[in-house]
């Protein structure tokens, strides 16, 4: 019914391989021709307000991408009045992305990536192979009507906040476990949910289709799942099999039957339909029944991919989801006779020496668009390149700290939450120093790059809990830079791999860097005594609890690690 299909994001990494509102949007817009559909994203994203990066951002806006989204709908940019002191007022459950954020200048550059990803993926059509049919009918035949006695709830809309509310959302999760999306994905394959009403309404436009659990089960969708396994469509079921009618009327009557085109479909010598007991099993017998979309070797399960279908060929978006590098062969189904990637940030397009062969090397939570067509650009020729480091610049930094009006020479890097002047400082710092570089170091073929280091990883919590949606890299920046070489912007870095060329913007002799840092407003909001709700409560009544605001602690902030200027030049 919707012209919009929208969807809601989860607030784990894990999203993308359990159900969610997201993909359930998803699906109904690849099944209904919808080419936009959105979702909500970044509630609840490494709360609390203000401490979200845009590492972060982009990490779950990759999982949304992941899922089937292709509109962001970000969640917040909370409105704030000018007398508000800083970082003025913020939701208490969204990330803060206006311009009180001190990291705020690195927005242009991730949103042009979001933009490019999404129009990437309204493209064409989805290719999809696997439907997942959610048990609708056993969800909702596990609603029970009970009377409790209890305090009224605290929400002021009305919701029952003393527990899991009743609904199908919620209810879906726990009925389909955690077993069966997960082994779909790591088999190479991507999915849609189905239900029966669209069954009755579209058919099984999908190779596979997959009952996980199923009891209840419309006579007339049954009958469209057989006729489709008849025609070589697969159909596999887990745990049991469907053997009970929904609803009241006819209801024994129907059931027989369901119970027989079980036997029928299952038992009766139907080659494309089985039965697997073991869930756990699931993820191999795929593998055997059809060919994977994407087969990465290693097997990868950090590595998600989402496919669609253009007239001039076949497009996959692929994504590292993990906060460390990953380095795999992979093989897409779907080839041509040529393959190019388009870079997201920049634009820009290269070749690929081998459609059918693909080595990805993707930094932590690094994304990758893949086009394979016979009209794709050609490959270059492949030079190998060696790398040196040219210039260790780590020490003898002059750093001013804008908002303050304060002024240091660091030796070395270090964070600003350690020194006692700037330990609540939140906004921007500047780096500064002069380098000599010889002529030969700007040979032709040659390219320079600042590097900043790789950063350190967060341990991934377990189990993971209900909101743990972040990027668990600590960067060696914290949290963007705008580099200046020579007085020219050369770029931005908040993201890995941390470095950027610089090679155009150097020249023969002196060069002046300028590093500008902005951290995140967590540090004067720990500075602060915490808001003060109280006359506000007492006049519209407790509608909220702002996340996570106890004991707010300073983070590091500013440049962390060795900055070393590298050399790139063709290998000899």
């Amino acid at each position: 019914m919707a012209d919009l299909p929208e969807g809601e994001g989860k607030a784990t990494f894990n999203m993308w391989r359990e159900f969610s509102d997201t993909r359930w949007a998803a699906s109904a817009g690849h099944l209904f021709h919808r080419p936009v559909i959105s979702s909500e994203t970044w509630t609840w994203l490494h709360s609390p307000a203000f401490r979200a990066t845009p590492l972060d951002l982009k990490a779950e806006a990759d999982l949304h991408f992941l899922q089937g989204i292709n509109q962001l709908v970000g969640h917040g940019w909370p409105y704030s009045p000018s007398s508000a002191a800083e970082p003025g007022w913020h939701m208490y459950a969204a990330a803060a992305l206006n311009a009180h954020n001190p990291w705020f200048f690195a927005m242009p550059e991730l949103s042009r990536y979001l933009q490019r990803v999404s129009f990437a993926l309204r493209q064409g059509e989805p290719a999809n192979d696997v439907a997942l049919l959610l048990p609708n009918d056993d969800v909702w035949a596990s609603f029970k009507a009970q009377i409790s006695k209890q305090s009224s709830p605290t929400s002021f809309a009305g919701f029952d906040e003393t527990g899991s509310n009743v609904s199908i959302d919620e209810s879906m999760d726990e009925a389909l476990g955690k077993q069966v999306i997960a082994q779909i994905v790591d088999a190479g394959f991507n999915l849609d949910f189905i239900d029966a009403d669209t069954i009755n309404n579209v058919g099984i436009p999908y190779r596979v289709l997959i009952l996980p659990d199923v009891n209840r089960l419309p006579l007339s969708t049954y009958e469209k799942i057989v006729d489709f396994a008849r025609r070589g469509g697969i159909v596999i079921a887990t745990r049991r099999l469907p053997a009970t009618a929904p609803g009241l009327i006819h209801a024994d009557q129907e059931s027989a039957q369901i119970k027989e085109l079980s036997q029928r479909l299952f038992h009766g010598g139907i080659p494309t339909a089985h039965f697997l007991e073991d869930e756990a099993k699931l993820g191999a017998e795929m593998a055997s029944d059809a060919a994977p979309d994407l087969k990465l070797s290693p097997p990868t399960p950090e590595i998600g991919f989402i496919h669609r279908k253009l007239s001039a060929g076949n497009l996959y978006f692929v994504a590292n989801t993990s906060n460390e590098e990953k380095k795999v062969r992979a093989q897409f189904r779907d080839t041509a006779g040529r393959a190019e990637t388009w870079d997201s940030f920049s634009g820009a397009v290269s070749g690929l020496p081998d459609p059918r062969d693909i080595t990805l090397d993707l930094a932590p939570y690094e994304s990758r668009l893949i086009f394979f067509s016979d009209v794709a650009m050609a490959a270059p020729q492949d030079v190998k390149r060696s790398e040196s480091v040219e210039l260790d610049l780590s020490r003898k930094w002059k750093v001013t700290f804008d908002g303050m009006g304060l002024s240091t020479e660091m030796d070395r890097p270090a964070s600003w939450s350690e020194d006692s002047r700037t330990k609540f400082y939140s906004g921007l710092a500047t780096y500064r120093k002069n380098f000599h570089l010889p002529d030969k170091d700007l040979s032709q073929g040659t390219e320079i790059l600042l590097d900043f280091g790789d950063g350190s990883k967060e341990s991934l919590p377990f189990p993971p809990g209900e909101h743990n949606m972040k990027a668990y890299l600590e960067g060696p920046i914290r949290e963007a830079a705008q580099i200046y070489v020579n007085g020219k912007l050369a770029g931005v870095v908040w993201r890995p791999p941390f470095r950027l060329d610089v090679t155009s913007y150097l020249r023969a002799g002196g060069n002046d860097l300028r590093i500008v840092v902005g951290n995140t407003a967590i540090n004067s909001m720990a500075g602060q005594p915490p808001p003060d709700y109280r006359l506000l409560w007492e006049r519209y009544g407790k509608l909220f609890t702002p996340q996570d605001m106890e004991n707010l602690r300073p983070l590091p902030s500013g440049i962390s690690g060795p900055v070393k200027l590298v050399k790139s030049a063709p290998a000899r």
